[in-house]
């Protein structure tokens, strides 16, 4: 067993425009003030990172590690959520997911999606130029809008939407391979991978690809009523990075998983800031040391109450008290009797 590392922020939904959260120097210093000691990076914001010269400069990599390192924090991932999306768009989302794209490409599906692989791939560069192993993304969706089937679906439809998929994603994880990073999917409804058998439909169709990897959130499975703890056990071997975040789940007579169309205050499902959901967090730290994971444990900050700071704040707490450091020993090492196969063999009876 290994101890996860943390706690560490990811900065999407906390930079802007005003100080301290619109330079890479100042929220940084920020984060490591709040208590964190890594930080993960949203690929597309400007004002933080220049996507282009990372994929492309060794020594801009290298420059801005060193910024962040200077100020207490450690650069734990990248992430191409925003772009992800963008690799596959059904076209009813075209208008709203528009404004994800370089404005040279928007209105235009194909030039759109083309520039998004290409971003994509140069996360994926810009990761390897970092030293980091693990990438963070969405899939984008072609199926979403058929996913509860009313009138019922044609036959082969969601089949043929899987197959697209995987095709638009293979060259990118071929381009993972090579740079010797795992793209991890957060798994998240909206997505076509949104829950596990999703997730086999696409991993089956890229030939099972190594590169094909999972973003461990909880959240989102609490919101499906998905068991969040047995997830684990099932894909151990492909979780390989870990966004903490809080979620509850409250139906009533009036609305249940689907919500109803409310604001997200007045949903049965919401997320919330850590500790103030119903995420049994001890129980999936313990699960995730016990299998070995020893990735960053990065808080995702989202809630329909609290302020965001003072979610930051108390999340960076919240992940370090709850971070396992691995025991050595077995707890019962004091009664070991030094026993020795010819001793084993004699206390079962065997000559």
């Amino acid at each position: 067993m290994k101890a996860i590392k943390g706690p560490a922020l990811f900065l999407a939904q906390f930079a802007g425009d005003n100080a301290p959260f619109n330079s890479w120097d100042a929220i940084t210093k920020w984060a490591a003030d709040c208590g964190y000691v890594g930080v993960q990076v949203p690929s597309w914001d400007g004002r933080l990172i220049d996507l282009a010269k990372a994929a492309e400069s060794k020594d801009y990599c290298d420059e801005f590690k060193g910024v962040a390192a200077a100020n207490g924090v450690e650069v734990t991932e990248l992430s191409t959520h925003l772009q992800g999306q963008l690799v596959a768009v059904h076209p009813a989302y075209d208008e709203a997911f528009d404004g994800f794209a370089a404005e040279e490409v928007r209105g235009n599906p194909k030039s759109r999606q083309a520039w998004a692989v290409d971003q994509v791939k140069k996360a994926l560069s810009a990761s390897r130029n970092m030293g980091m192993t693990a990438h963070a993304t969405f899939s984008g969706a072609l199926a979403w809008p058929y996913v509860y089937p009313w009138p019922q679906r044609p036959a082969g439809l969601i089949e043929t939407a899987f197959d697209e998929l995987a095709a638009r994603w293979k060259p990118i994880l071929d381009h993972a391979e090579d740079c010797g990073v795992d793209v991890c999917y957060e798994i998240h409804p909206g997505e076509d991978l949104h829950d596990g058998a999703t997730y086999e439909m696409f991993l089956e169709r890229t030939g099972n690809h190594a590169r094909a990897c999972m973003l461990y959130d909880p959240s989102h499975y609490v919101l499906q009523c998905l068991d969040y703890l047995d997830n684990i056990d099932i894909y151990a071997d492909r979780i390989r990075m870990f966004h903490v975040k809080d979620a509850e789940f409250n139906p009533t007579g009036r609305q249940g998983v689907y919500s109803g169309y409310q604001s997200w205050v007045d949903r049965a499902g919401r997320f919330r800031s850590l500790g103030d959901g119903q995420v049994d967090f001890g129980a999936i730290f313990s699960k995730l040391t016990a299998v070995g994971f020893d990735g960053w444990a990065v808080v995702e900050w989202e809630c329909a109450i609290k302020h965001p700071e003072d979610g930051a704040r108390e999340g960076a707490a919240f992940v370090r008290d709850h971070i396992i450091r691995p025991t050595e020993v077995a707890f019962d090492d004091f009664a070991d009797g030094g026993t020795d196969e010819a001793a084993n063999k004699k206390m079962l009876g065997i000559d």
